[in-house]
């Protein structure tokens, strides 16, 4: 999807749901105000900021990038490659996003890789992505899976490293 010709509308199209995610993952897991954690595909930021932690988020898209800096620290990058050293982050989200990588594959690894390991990765799966079975059996692979969440539109993935 070509989420800069949606930009303007992206909170409103998709902000309640994003929010509704984020409340889920804060009610699962334990954050503490000096962990970092890492938003992939972070799309406006409009879900990221209610965390209280140190916080970074990055997306493809320049114009949801462009709101995201007005809430939080963003940049604009791929999942697939992020611009990150390895074992840096407590906590690694993406929200709704996996489906939309051009190499799901690459993009788990990444997080895995930036990634402590003693770090979380929450990734959330669009239940009619086309692709949501073999994402999920890939996560199950790489990742230690410790809570599975059936949300309305997505599966919540919360995973040790």
């Amino acid at each position: 999807m070509e989420y800069n010709a949606i930009s303007s509308g992206y909170d409103e199209l998709y902000g309640e749901e994003q929010i509704k995610k984020a409340r889920i993952i804060l009610d699962n897991i334990s954050i503490s105000k000096a962990d970092w954690l890492l938003d992939v595909g972070c799309g406006t930021g409009i879900s990221t900021a209610m965390f209280e932690c140190n916080k970074i988020g990055i997306d493809s898209s320049e114009e949801l990038i462009s709101q995201a800096i007005t809430r939080i620290p963003a940049i604009i990058g791929k999942g697939e490659d992020l611009p990150f050293n390895d074992n840096i982050f407590d906590i690694i989200i993406c929200l709704t996003a996996i489906h939309n990588f051009d190499d799901y594959k690459k993009g788990i690894q990444e997080m895995k890789r930036v990634c402590k390991k003693s770090g979380k990765v929450i990734i959330t799966i669009l239940k009619k992505a086309k692709e949501f079975n073999n994402i999920k059996n890939y996560i199950e692979k790489e990742l230690t899976v410790v809570k599975e969440i059936d949300e309305e539109k997505d599966l919540v993935l919360i995973a040790n490293h």
